[in-house]
């Protein structure tokens, strides 16, 4: 097969889209963002561009959560992307609530949410990007498998393509991290040639 070179596109996407909330003015606020990452198990990072309302708030209360948004919500977590809390009180359409920080709003109908503490801010020129240590998680009982990890198909995330804009919904698992590779990793072989696809 042959390789295009697609100037410096990133094929990262998609990825997860979440509703990132913070008081601004003592006031709750959300903004859709999809440019989320992890860097540690319980620190993540957010990536807004210095425009936003919500950058203020952040820095304000040293503060964020970052909220899970199921595939129902995608109208509203949309709008929350196209409107600017400067003016319009975007948090009268959720149900909010806060936890241990108490300066981290997050929303009720979010299946997932994560309240954080700003520990670094990095300047990318046009954008900012927050990393935060997460003080704690919040799961619909329902979402969860055995009382613990999450169900993914459940929570029922919203996934970002850059590529035309779009949004998609998570398909089907189709293996077990650090499981389904045992099988060539127990031959001990060097491959010369790729070895073969695993079949659906």
């Amino acid at each position: 097969m042959r390789k295009i070179e697609v100037d410096t596109r990133n094929f990262m996407y998609p990825t997860l889209t979440t509703l990132v909330g913070a008081n601004v003015s003592g006031k709750p606020n959300y903004i859709t963002i999809a440019h989320v990452g992890i860097l540690k198990y319980a620190t993540v990072s957010v990536s807004l561009n210095k425009i936003h309302y919500t950058n203020a708030g952040i820095k304000e209360n040293g503060t964020f959560s970052v909220n899970i948004p199921s595939v129902p919500m995608i109208q509203v977590t949309d709008y929350c992307g196209l409107v600017s809390g400067q003016e319009v009180d975007k948090s009268a359409l959720l149900k909010n609530f806060y936890g241990q920080l108490k300066t981290a709003p997050m929303i009720e109908e979010c299946p997932a949410n994560m309240e954080c503490k700003v520990i670094q801010i990095l300047d990318l020129g046009t954008h900012e990007v927050f990393i935060g240590e997460i003080a704690a998680t919040y799961c619909n009982e329902d979402c969860l498998t055995g009382g613990k990890g999450e169900d993914l198909l459940k929570v029922n995330p919203i996934l970002f393509s850059m590529s035309g804009a779009r949004y998609f919904a998570v398909g089907q698992e189709i293996g077990r991290a650090w499981n389904i590779g045992k099988v060539l990793k127990s031959k001990e072989v060097t491959f010369h040639t790729p070895p073969p696809l695993a079949q659906e």
